[in-house]
């Protein structure tokens, strides 16, 4: 299965891509977890010792120019657009909490969306991780999906979106799932995070866009609070959230067969 996580920022899809990470692998998986967020943390919630943080793919300039035939820091350049990248995943990526982790990053800035050498590398390898690896993928996205690029979606079996109570959370939803739409997703989920009051759950389920399966709620956690804080795996902080996240899996993993059955 093949799944990208998005969300507003702080709304905990770092940690649902973790511990479900953890969860596929301890089904029998083999399990590759990718972080494509500019503000790239998902190393820390896996149990990366800070002396074995893996460096994201679009800071290695020579690496990106060697692939790509442009130089990373120059504008009006010709540029390979698909560039060889089969190797660079198991090359760069880390071992933690039974799975493998990638960290592509992202690219801030005006100017520098697709169209430039970073851009095309990292839609090269979202293509390739999509497409051509077989191991279970957790993609952790920023709110915008610029990166998943209009190819990869084609091995894309879901799309779920962590919100949390809150009208900013709900219209980042919606914009969320209207890209994803944009580009051909078909499969949206959604679970809802920081829960303090059990009449949030219906509220927020009502309210979901258009298309958007309400997969499950966790409760708001101080214990993974805490362990964020501090720089430590979230593995094991709270069983509620594991719990409510396992239940969450079941779920999609259910709809994912269904709509492989309906293709079939």
């Amino acid at each position: 299965m093949k799944i990208a996580i998005s969300g507003k920022g702080g709304v905990g899809k770092t940690t649902v891509t973790a511990l479900w990470g953890r969860a596929f692998a301890e089904d029998g998986h083999p399990v590759f977890l990718i972080d494509a967020d500019p503000d790239a943390n998902l190393a820390a919630a896996v149990g990366v010792a800070k002396d074995k943080l893996p460096q994201p793919l679009v800071a290695l300039k020579d690496l990106i120019k060697e692939r790509t035939g442009a130089d990373p820091d120059k504008l009006g350049q010709y540029f390979r657009i698909n560039p060889n990248v089969s190797d660079l995943p198991d090359a760069y990526s880390v071992a933690a909490g039974g799975v493998r982790l990638l960290v592509l990053g992202g690219i801030r800035g005006g100017g520098q969306g697709c169209a430039c050498p970073q851009g095309t590398f990292l839609k090269a390898m979202m293509r390739h991780l999509m497409l051509e690896r077989q191991e279970v993928l957790l993609v952790d996205m920023e709110a915008g999906l610029e990166f998943l690029g209009r190819a990869s979606v084609m091995g894309t079996d879901a799309l779920v979106i962590v919100v949390e109570p809150g009208r900013r959370s709900l219209e980042t939803a919606e914009a969320i799932a209207q890209m994803g739409r944009d580009i051909g997703i078909k499969r949206f989920g959604a679970i809802l995070n920081k829960v303090t009051d059990p009449g949030q759950v219906e509220t927020i389920r009502a309210a979901l866009p258009k298309g958007v399966e309400f997969l499950g709620a966790m409760p708001y956690s101080p214990a993974l609070q805490k362990a964020d804080l501090e720089g430590r795996a979230v593995f094991g902080a709270d069983a509620r959230v594991e719990a409510a996240l396992a239940d969450a899996k079941k779920k999609l993993e259910s709809l994912i067969a269904a709509d492989a059955a309906a293709k079939a």
